[in-house]
This record gives C-alpha cells, sequence and structure tokens, in this order.
C-alpha cells in the first residue's frame, strides 16, 4: 500500500500543475468574457493548492497513519471543492472525481492493508539490545 500512496503524491503533484494552468485559462476566458459570476477559475487554484498538498503529505506521510488521514482529508476537500465548484471550467468536475478516488484509496489504506508502527514497539529494547546490555 506504501508504493500506491507513493504513485498516488507523485501523480498528484504532476496533476496539480496541469489543473493550475487550466485553471489560470479559465479565469482568463472568463475574465475576457466579462463574466463576473464564474468563479471556477478562481476555484481550480485553490483545488489545485489542496491537490498539491494532499500529494505531498501523502508521499512525506505514506508510512505513518497520520500522514495518511491529513492527505486523506486534504484529498477530500479538494474533491468536494472540484465537484461543486464547476463553470466554465468543466474539466474541474473531472479533477475532483479522480480526487475523491484518491481519498477512497488513501481511507481503505488506513484501514486495511498496512500495518503502522505503535508508539510503545519503539521503546521497548529487542533481545539484542538486552543481550548488549548484559555483556556490559
Amino acid at each position: 500500500m506504501k508504493n500506491a500512496k507513493l504513485t498516488i503524491g507523485i501523480v498528484s503533484i504532476v496533476l496539480s500543475i496541469v489543473v493550475l494552468f487550466q485553471s489560470c485559462a479559465a479565469g482568463i476566458g472568463s475574465a475576457l468574457a466579462n463574466n463576473t459570476s464564474d468563479t471556477s477559475g478562481g476555484s481550480g487554484m485553490i483545488f489545485t493548492l489542496f491537490f498539491l498538498a494532499a500529494g505531498i503529505v501523502g508521499i512525506v506521510g505514506r508510512a505513518s497513519k497520520g500522514g495518511t488521514i491529513a492527505a486523506t482529508i486534504l484529498y477530500a476537500i479538494s474533491g468536494i471543492i472540484g465537484v461543486t465548484s464547476t463553470g466554465i471550467f468543466k474539466d474541474l468536475l473531472v479533477w475532483g472525481v479522480i480526487a475523491l478516488i484518491f481519498a477512497v484509496v488513501f481511507l481503505i489504506s488506513i484501514f486495511a492493508g498496512q500495518t503502522y508502527p505503535t508508539k510503545g514497539a519503539a521503546s521497548q529494547p529487542t533481545s539484542d539490545q538486552s543481550d548488549a546490555d548484559k555483556n556490559a
């Protein structure tokens, strides 16, 4: 499951660059059309920030449960923004659905498929350490 989280994180970072350029183009198109009620370009930029942050957190925290939970929340927020904020930027709906799929994958990885180290296991001496302490 760590490899899946690493792959999703890398794909998120690359896709966030694509979405950023698309949202900038949608914002410019909305401004040129003098459509002041359309905010999908700006919403796309906010989506990109959350999507990029989720990808980075997903890569860095792929071995910890807290990092996985944080990435799941960030993907879910970006997915909700993407699904609800479509205007002139219709592709934002597709990117929002992809972000929600990534959130589901990270949510599944919290409960199944990967074991996380516990805090108490790191502080307990192993048999090699206790043998070294006896000889010292």
